[in-house]
């Protein structure tokens, strides 16, 4: 009897946005309104790679990135439940996909000592430059018109529960995690026996309830969480039965 817990990482293990709270580190802790209204939609990633050039050109260091990123809170309940997870590894595989990037979850993660907890990190690949500014890539390519271009987060959990398969590890259920718009497309791929928890007042919730009164529903349970400890309440009893 093993479990996948499947984790977004922004907004939901910890409360905020790491790609925006990186902002801090500019100076007067904002960007120029050319660079801010450069984004275009689903082209989140390249639009970091421009906020990492403008930091890098105003001087601002790796350590100074780190300091910054280490400060953002974790969701209410989280360490309580990363905690939890630790202690029962044996029940539970832990894996996150994230539209971050592979630095900053790294950073967060070793300030608590939770990157033990997780088993693999799926996001974007980032790394710094010899000249010490920090760049970022796309996780993949993929084909899927639902999701940005550089993350389908259901080829992700897809391609992972094959791999898990080949070696002859397969779930009683999974727990998928999240909060946002692109956590739906690896919602809709669970099954009857899995569960979806989204964030509640969060762009995940919203969707997947409008997809019930559409008629349309996901095929898993549905569990809404304000707080972590709502999430280890139900692995709880996950255990238990």
């Amino acid at each position: 009897m093993k479990f996948l817990l499947v984790f977004d990482f922004d907004h939901t293990i910890i409360d905020e946005n790491s790609d925006t709270w990186i902002v801090k580190c500019a100076p007067e802790r904002k960007l120029p309104n050319e660079l801010r209204n450069s984004y275009q939609p689903g082209h989140w990633t390249e639009y970091m790679g421009r906020i990492f050039v403008f930091l890098g050109d105003n001087g601002v260091k790796e350590d100074e990135m780190k300091r910054t990123m280490t400060t953002i809170p974790f969701t209410a309940g989280m360490i309580d439940l990363l905690g939890f997870i630790g202690e029962n590894k044996e029940l539970f595989d832990c894996i996150i996909v994230s539209d971050s990037n592979t630095v900053f979850i790294d950073w967060i993660l070793k300030a608590v000592d939770f990157h033990k907890v997780f088993d693999e990190v799926f996001t974007n690949p980032a790394a710094f430059s010899s000249t010490g500014y920090l760049t970022v890539q796309h996780f993949h390519a993929h084909h899927c018109a639902k999701c940005p271009k550089n993350l389908c987060k259901r080829k992700v959990l897809k391609e992972f529960l094959d791999k898990q398969l080949e070696r002859g590890v397969s779930y009683t259920q999974i727990v998928y995690i999240g909060d946002g718009g692109n956590d739906l497309c690896p919602v809709m791929f669970l099954k009857k026996n899995d569960i979806a928890m989204p964030r509640q007042g969060y762009t995940l919730e919203k969707k997947i309830s409008q997809l019930a009164q559409s008629l349309s529903p996901v095929q898993c349970s549905v569990l809404v969480w304000s707080s972590a400890i709502d999430i280890m309440s139900y692995l709880k009893l996950l255990i238990k039965e």
